[in-house]
């Protein structure tokens, strides 16, 4: 369809005729999924096609969480986040960014607002070392 519409057409009159000319070329023939339902029509979740994409690309789906609860579960599961980082700069430089991320929502909160309060980058580099030392040099 590299043809232009022509000025003193209508826009649907054009479309139409567009159309109708590929019909009688035959470009509409033998579509796969000719004949077949359309998936997810009945389907009454509105971001169907977004899951599906995400599932497609290998996505979590919490990046359709608003940003408070993102920052929460990051928060959450920042212990094991850091665990593998190889050094203690390592392990201070994400909590600062993730303090950062943190100060940017408090600034300029969207909905639904949810507390979200700044990480102790101190408390999270004990506890790496913690995690770090071998089980017979812990202290209990």
């Amino acid at each position: 369809m590299t043809e232009r519409k022509p000025w003193d057409v209508p826009f649907e009159s054009w479309v139409e005729r567009q159309i109708r000319l590929a019909q009688e070329r035959g470009d509409f023939d033998n579509l796969e999924g000719a004949g077949k339902p359309l998936p997810h029509v009945a389907d009454t979740d509105e971001l169907w096609w977004v899951k599906r994409k995400l599932a497609a690309e290998d996505l979590s789906t919490e990046a359709l969480l608003p940003a408070s609860l993102q920052l929460r579960r990051e928060i959450e599961r920042l212990p094991e986040t850091v665990a593998d980082l190889p050094g203690e700069r390592d392990v201070r430089d994400h909590v600062a960014d993730l303090n950062r991320r943190i100060a940017d929502y408090i600034r300029a909160p969207s909905a639904p607002i949810v507390p979200v309060h700044r990480v102790d980058a101190d408390a999270t580099v004990a506890a790496w070392r913690a995690r770090r030392l071998p089980p017979q040099t812990r202290v209990p």
